[in-house]
């Protein structure tokens, strides 16, 4: 019998760690509370000595994450609702416009706009970027306890990095196209006369007739990338994700398999309607006359890389 153990033993091997995304914050001993030499036992690093909650720094970049999410989805329902769903119900851009020229300064002046793009799209990705870098110290404080692991501990090293999620491969290709956005319609109009007020649904329509390729390729890909960017999000938020499923054994599956299907056809209405309305109504509606339209071009000619062929 001792002869099998000894056996058995040799066939035993360490494994390397394998961090994950959502590395539990506190360890054992700091959860449990920890056993001081006179058998006192400390509270726990959850709880002060009074009772009060001493969050972690994971838990409150998680938060920042998650708040500023709600703020920017609240713009975002303005926002499809100005360029899709009012275009679509009055099938014309003119109209569309008196709706649009109410609304806008409610959410892209003061304190609005700050208060709903601004602040929460930096807050959200700087807490994002923050929580990779918490989580990777934390992998290596644990993981790194022997020589070969600690070789491991540079900061630029894979090993210790937490795997990127779904959310964040759509997130992170979704801000350049933003910003892109932003800076077409918000930072160039500003150069001229007017400002804001030169930019509305006649300036996107400008540019689907005069650059339909470059219009469509941007807006479909803004569209669908930003879309399924934030339903992902939110189905993680509410704890709704394939990942997330409570099920047990053979119906675990199924259920994931479910979610995955009704998170995408979600995606896919919200997509397929902002579509019909930019593409659909405003995208049909030919250029601006006149010297409104010479201004468009002119813009349109500031924007980096592209507006040599614009």
């Amino acid at each position: 019998m001792a002869d099998y153990q000894h056996e058995d033993s040799l066939g035993l091997q360490q494994l390397e760690p394998s961090p994950v995304e959502d590395t539990p914050v506190e360890s054992k001993d700091s959860y449990f509370g920890s056993t001081n030499d006179a058998g006192a036992t400390t509270p726990p690093r959850g709880t002060s000595a009074l009772g009060l909650s001493q969050h972690s720094a994971i838990w409150y970049l998680n938060r920042i994450q998650k708040y500023s999410s709600w703020a920017f989805t609240a713009f975002g329902v303005a926002h499809i609702t100005n360029t899709a769903v009012i275009p679509l119900i009055t099938r014309s851009v003119p109209e569309s416009e008196r709706y649009l020229l109410l609304t806008r300064p409610y959410y892209q002046g003061l304190p609005a706009e700050p208060l709903l793009i601004t602040l929460p799209l930096l807050a959200h990705v700087l807490s994002g970027l923050a929580l990779r870098v918490v989580r990777r110290n934390l992998n290596a404080k644990r993981y790194g306890d022997n020589e070969e692991r600690a070789q491991k501990k540079s900061f630029f090293s894979s090993y210790f990095w937490p795997k990127v999620s779904g959310v964040s491969k759509l997130g992170y290709p979704f801000l350049p196209l933003l910003v892109g956005h932003v800076f077409v319609n918000r930072a160039i109009p500003k150069q001229y006369p007017g400002g804001q007020s030169n930019v509305n649904l006649s300036y996107v329509s400008h540019a689907f007739a005069r650059h339909p390729v470059v219009s469509y390729a941007g807006f479909a890909a803004l569209i669908s990338v930003g879309v399924l960017h934030m339903t992902w999000g939110w189905a993680k938020w509410l704890g709704l994700t394939p990942d997330q499923v409570t099920e047990m054994g053979s119906d675990r599956q199924v259920a994931k398999d479910r979610r995955w299907y009704v998170i995408n056809g979600i995606a896919s209405a919200v997509i397929g309607l902002w579509m019909a309305g930019s593409f659909g109504v405003i995208g049909r509606a030919g250029e601006a006359p006149g010297y409104v339209g010479r201004i468009y071009n002119e813009m349109y000619s500031k924007v980096p890389v592209v507006g040599r062929w614009l």
